[in-house]
């Protein structure tokens, strides 16, 4: 590919406005000031604007570890979104996978691509998800068998798919919550039905998706080929 297709694709710039960058020395290609617009750049390249790696055109993935107090939406009058923890061009264009509550934290995945992201949301696809659960009061001995049937919620129709759960400590009334929906507040709205309350809540793993344990909250990184081809 041309280096100024290249621009023009990955910065959202127009053919002119490509060759004025690199004019201005701002291009270079494997480490060397490219100021020629012709040249040819391939996936091996490493193609730099303004000391920003540029990524080759075409659909992108990332797992964000989301702290609390972060909101996933581009904009909100009360929060700051978690694309502000993101230093990546036309953030714009990306979107969330499936969205956190402000103060839930863990795996957030974002992408630009639709079909992708539909795999994970779509209730028809019954992508699992599962989180770590931090309850208020003592986890009931029937917790397991109520969730595997389904769970009456506040406003809805239906009951709840059928959930499992793992109890990792009673002692602090802490377990694993495996889910296949995506309800609003699902999962605290769940444990109300059942008589207690969620006080922290992190989610662990999307489909075969798990969070990277070395990302520190508000970090993210981009995803594996293999991360990206388990959603299927």
């Amino acid at each position: 590919m041309r280096l100024d297709k290249f621009l023009c694709e990955t910065l959202g710039v127009t053919r002119r406005e490509a060759t004025i960058l690199l004019r201005r020395g701002e291009v270079s290609v494997d480490e060397k000031t490219i100021k020629v617009a012709s040249v040819q750049v391939s996936e091996c390249s490493k193609v730099e604007w303004q000391d920003r790696i540029l990524p080759m055109p075409g659909p992108r993935y990332f797992m964000l570890n989301k702290p609390e107090g972060f909101v996933c939406s581009h904009e909100d009058n009360a929060n700051p979104t978690a694309f502000t923890l993101f230093d990546e061009i036309k953030i714009d264009k990306l979107h969330f996978a499936g969205r956190l509550d402000v103060d839930t934290t863990g795996l957030v995945l974002i992408t630009d691509d639709g079909q992708w992201s539909h795999k994970i949301t779509s209730p028809k696809r019954k992508c699992n998800k599962v989180y770590r659960v931090w309850l208020e009061e003592a986890i009931g001995e029937d917790y397991a068998d109520q969730l595997t049937v389904g769970l009456q919620l506040h406003n809805e129709k239906g009951l709840t798919l059928p959930a499992k759960i793992e109890v990792v400590d009673f002692s602090q009334n802490e377990l694993l919550l495996t889910i296949c929906e995506g309800k609003y507040h699902q999962v605290k709205r769940m444990f109300a039905a059942l008589g207690n309350k969620v006080e922290r809540l992190h989610r662990e793993a999307i489909g075969e998706i798990v969070l990277d344990e070395t990302l520190e909250p508000g970090e993210y990184r981009v995803l594996t080929a293999e991360e990206i081809q388990s959603i299927g």
